[in-house]
């Protein structure tokens, strides 16, 4: 059988930080560059593509929107920077950053081992902790029939996105030159329009929304064997 070579393109854990926003008030703990990359950089190309843009000479932080919410930084051709969805923005799903001190006492007295607490955290999170349903569309459906608590929820889940967004803009001293929403609740024009409004002074915000990942993979693969990207290798620490 002849050789074959694989490549895995911007799985979830490729990371291309800059070491300066690794460090933590703790030095056990550095930040890491896990979400979804693979979507966020394929969006973010093709906004370039459409608008006949240099990916590798702009700023453009990248939101996805979807069971999880990650974001991303990307400088000059290279994702220097991200929230994953631990660290910022609530979800349908997941958690999202917590003030630390009360999160620490719920898991003491609720006696959660490490499983539990990361089910806690990643599948019964966000809107699943507060409505008691990880379905963006129905949560937006109750909220515009006028359920407050939905409606206050929802917004707040918003807010939390725009958060992440500027959080990444001081990276740059605020030079970002396109934002762009992604992901499935990017289909969303009440969702994509409560973060517009909070965002759009940093900088354009593009909807794109959606998860072309099989189309994405195929791509990036053919601008590596196309010469257009170079391959690289990672190591694992």
């Amino acid at each position: 059988m002849a050789a074959v070579k694989a490549y895995i393109y911007d799985p979830v854990t490729v990371d291309e930080m800059i070491d300066l926003v690794r460090i933590t008030g703790l030095k056990e703990i550095s930040r890491h560059g896990q979400g979804h990359n693979l979507n966020m950089r394929a969006a973010a190309l093709r906004l370039c593509r459409e608008h006949n843009l240099v990916y590798a000479k702009r700023n453009i932080i990248v939101a996805h929107l979807g069971g999880g919410i990650t974001l991303s930084l990307h400088s000059q051709g290279r994702i220097i920077d991200m929230v994953s969805d631990d660290e910022g923005a609530f979800s349908p799903e997941r958690a999202g950053a917590l003030p630390t001190f009360k999160l620490l006492r719920l898991v003491d007295d609720r006696k959660l081992d490490y499983s539990r607490a990361m089910k806690l955290l990643q599948r019964n999170g966000g809107l699943k902790s507060h409505l008691n349903t990880t379905d963006a569309k129905a949560v937006e459906a109750k909220a515009e029939a006028g359920d407050q608590e939905a409606k206050l929820v929802y917004e707040a889940m918003a807010l939390s996105v725009a958060r992440s967004i500027a959080k990444l803009a001081v990276v740059v001293n605020g030079a970002v030159d396109d934002i762009v929403l992604t992901g499935g609740l990017a289909y969303s024009k009440l969702f994509t329009g409560l973060v517009r409004q909070r965002v759009e002074f940093i900088a354009p915000v593009h909807i794109l929304p959606g998860e072309n990942e099989m189309q994405a993979l195929f791509a990036g693969v053919m601008r590596v064997l196309s010469g257009e990207e170079q391959a690289r290798e990672f190591q694992l620490k």
